[in-house]
C-alpha cells in the first residue's frame, strides 16, 4: 500500500517545479494504519501561495489511487523547514536536465561559504 501512496504522490507536481512533490522530498512522513493514511508534507517555503493547493492535488491524487476505503489525511508541517537536500535522487538527476547542473550540490557550495 505504502507504494501506492508513494505513486501517487509522484503524480503530483509543484506549480513552479517540474518534479513530483515526493522527489522534491516535499513529504516528510507516510503512516497507513487500518484504514486511514495520514501524511505529513510541507512547502519549499513557508509563504508558498499555492500549498493548500497541493496539499489538496496530493490528497486527491491518493484518494484515487488507494480507493474510497481508505481515510486520506494530508497535513502541512512546516518544521523543520524544507531544503534542497531533502530532494531524491531522481529529483536531482530530473533537475540536472532541465537546468544542466546539480541544484542540491550548487545550495550546499552556497550554503558551506556562509560560514
Amino acid at each position: 500500500m505504502k507504494e501506492k501512496v508513494i505513486n501517487a504522490l509522484k503524480e503530483v507536481y509543484d506549480p513552479e517545479i517540474p518534479i513530483s512533490i515526493y522527489d522534491l522530498g516535499l513529504i516528510y512522513d507516510i503512516k497507513i494504519e487500518d484504514n486511514k493514511i495520514k501524511i505529513k508534507m510541507t512547502v519549499t517555503t513557508a509563504a508558498c501561495p499555492v500549498a493548500y493547493v497541493i496539499l489538496d492535488a496530493a490528497e486527491a491524487s491518493v484518494r484515487q489511487n488507494v480507493g474510497d476505503e481508505y481515510d486520506v489525511k494530508v497535513e502541512l508541517v512546516l518544521d523543520p523547514p524544507w531544503d534542497p537536500t531533502r530532494i531524491t535522487e531522481d529529483g536531482r538527476r530530473e533537475l540536472k536536465e532541465i537546468f544542466g547542473y546539480d541544484i542540491v550540490e550548487e545550495w550546499i557550495k552556497r550554503m558551506q561559504g556562509k560560514t
